[in-house]
């Protein structure tokens, strides 16, 4: 009898506490509610959290680098392939056949000059427009600053340009064409031309993931892009001031700049001024659309 009343005693206590534990958990405070909304109109570029994941910006650049040339037969010489060749056709068509002037520089080595910034920047165009359909499934799955993909694509191209670049000085030496002071502004040049690429290509990695005609369109706009540029002919045939007019494309003031450095060619005077101020319009817009757009790549990439 008495084990009978301690059991019903336990059994009213626990029904008891049960009871009272919805009054203990109403008495405390709800827990805040986070609701997670798409930002709208322009948002900012948030420059400091790109520097946050530089190390990511790093592994993914060397990534590119070594996916470009795995399981080729001759690796990195394609660096050196394809401009060296292009500056062996062009020579023979341009140079010796339309006799096309050169500055009073060989025209091999004036051709090669000029191929050399440009094959950069058509190839981080290329890559960079291309870079975020090709890292889908990295973005639909780890958040991290989306520039970092386009940014680390034309990078990777700085290594292909130093081998190439190897090639150059070569040529100047068997040439016996030495360079000037200018050789000092020659990473000035670079600099314009990775401008000149990081903002086109931000314009067209984000316009490729919602149409993906863009990846049909590059190669079209680059091999236009190449001969309205002086690769295969000097600035210096437009008189004033359709020579400075001419600056308006960008990459006008990094052949003849790079030209201009390496080779003491013609000083290309204000069409550099032009062409660094279009090329930092395009990256400014170019960042500032692409961080607006990237709020849709992780759904329609």
């Amino acid at each position: 009898m008495t084990a009978n009343v301690e059991i019903e005693t336990i059994e009213q206590t626990a029904v008891e506490e049960a009871l009272a534990q919805p009054e203990v958990e109403a008495e405390r405070p709800a827990a805040p509610i986070i609701v997670i909304e798409p930002s709208r109109g322009w948002v900012a570029v948030k420059l400091k959290e790109l520097w946050e994941y530089r190390e990511l910006l790093y592994f993914l650049t060397w990534r590119d680098i070594r996916v470009r040339y795995k399981q080729t037969a001759l690796g990195a010489a394609w660096a050196i392939i394809q401009p060296f060749f292009s500056m062996v056709v062009f020579s023979i068509f341009f140079g010796r056949l339309a006799k096309i002037p050169s500055e009073g520089v060989p025209y091999p080595i004036f051709n090669y000059a000029g191929l050399l910034p440009w094959q950069f920047f058509a190839n981080a165009l290329s890559q960079s427009s291309n870079s975020l359909v090709g890292s889908a499934n990295l973005i639909r799955k780890v958040y991290f600053p989306r520039l970092v993909i386009p940014i680390s694509a034309v990078l990777s191209g700085v290594v292909d340009f130093g081998i190439a670049f190897l090639v150059l000085l070569g040529m100047m030496v068997y040439y016996r064409v030495w360079p000037t002071w200018g050789l000092l502004l020659l990473p000035a040049f670079l600099l314009l031309a990775l401008i000149t690429a990081l903002g086109v290509g931000l314009w067209l990695s984000a316009l490729n993931v919602h149409y993906r005609d863009i990846k049909y369109i590059v190669p079209f706009l680059v091999q236009f892009w190449m001969y309205a540029t002086p690769v295969v002919y000097p600035s210096s045939l437009l008189g004033e001031p359709w020579r400075t007019i001419y600056g308006l494309n960008p990459m006008v003031g990094v052949v003849e700049g790079f030209r201009w450095a390496l080779l003491g060619t013609n000083p290309p005077q204000g069409m550099i001024v032009v062409s660094a101020g279009v090329s930092l319009v395009v990256l400014i817009s170019g960042l500032f659309y692409f961080r607006r757009m990237e709020k849709t790549f992780a759904d329609e990439v």
